[in-house]
């Protein structure tokens, strides 16, 4: 994981990063035109899935299901998006995918964790998540806070055993440790709560969202590109078009959520519909209505796109996440 210094492979000069090769070019067709997004996706979340298998070992411990309990918060379930991003961002160069896996498995654990809390009583207080009970309701509230404590220890853990140099795994941690503190999703859960049944404007909503979900996005992009292209070595212009896209990616799939919440099915959801509404939470989705929420997340959408163009084809994995975004809004929140 040396900085700047990636492989061997064809150098751009747009972004001082190599092009990407490998597992990049096991997903070109055989004309070796675009990437073909269903294989590399379905395969990053086969790795990533198994790095969590690992990593979360079903030992024996004692009776007290605290490691199944972890288990059952993080295997099995899930589109993997983030981690996905970050595979997708460390294909802008040749990083390698036992390094990126690992850290695309951190990034899941602490997104666990950060459900299994927000799920609990005393939070948003939801029986379902992925369509199954959730953590508190099967093991019990107890339990439920020390799969959240032990998980986030666990993803950082896993940042500090990378076989990475020791600016990699300062980098790594704080941009995680970052993503969920009280300017990430920690703060936002709580203006979340404090925002219940009260009348706000846009923008803090937007705000509120861009710190409970949006900070683990715009870390786990930059933290795929961490893991090779140290910060203060890169042209200016890269985490400038990475946070752009990541601000935009992020605040667009809460705004998809919240629509989804107001018109899909618990099937479609993998949680209980309506919720937003019944808690009296204001969303995007309440305030802007529902075409207008809609047209808002593909304007983000497109905004993405636009931040990153000028980093050429190695940013075409982060694109395909967009087109993927697009497709899943366009099939559960077609227009009225």
């Amino acid at each position: 994981m040396n900085n700047m210094q990636i492989g061997s492979t064809p150098h751009d000069d747009r972004t001082g990063v190599s092009a990407p090769s490998g597992l990049c070019a096991q997903a070109r067709g055989a004309s070796g035109g675009q990437l073909q997004p269903e294989i590399w996706m379905q395969e990053g979340v086969k790795r990533v899935e198994q790095a969590l298998t690992r990593l979360l070992c079903a030992e024996d411990d004692g009776g007290i299901e605290l490691m199944a309990a972890m288990r059952y918060a993080t295997l099995g379930g899930g589109k993997r998006t983030r981690a996905l991003l970050c595979l997708a961002a460390g294909a802008l160069a040749d990083t390698p995918a036992h390094i990126l896996d690992d850290v695309g498995a951190a990034i899941e654990m602490m997104h666990a964790c950060t459900l299994v809390h927000d799920d609990l009583p005393a939070m948003d207080d939801d029986v379902l998540r992925r369509g199954l009970p959730t953590v508190h309701v099967k093991f019990g509230e107890a339990t439920a806070i020390l799969v959240g404590d032990a998980l986030q220890a666990h993803a950082f853990l896993t940042l500090a055993n990378l076989d990475a140099s020791r600016d990699n795994h300062i980098a790594l941690v704080r941009e995680l440790a970052q993503a969920v503190s009280a300017k990430g999703a920690a703060g936002g859960q709580a203006m979340d709560l404090a925002l219940v049944g009260k009348y706000v404007e846009l923008d803090r909503i937007v705000a509120m969202h861009r710190m409970k979900s949006g900070a683990l996005v715009r870390a786990s992009v930059r933290m795929g590109a961490l893991c090779a292209i140290a910060e203060d070595a890169a042209p200016a212009m890269l985490y400038c078009a990475l946070d752009h896209y990541s601000a935009c990616f992020g605040l667009a799939l809460q705004v998809v959520n919240d629509i989804l919440d107001a018109t899909a099915d618990a099937a479609t959801l993998g949680k209980v519909p309506g919720k937003d509404a019944a808690a009296q939470k204001p969303t995007c989705a309440s305030i802007m209505g529902l075409q207008e929420a809609r047209q808002f997340a593909l304007d983000l959408l497109r905004e993405a796109g636009e931040a990153i163009a000028p980093l050429g084809p190695r940013a075409e994995r982060l694109a395909q996440m967009l087109h993927q975004a697009n497709a899943y809004l366009f099939k559960h929140a077609p227009c009225a």
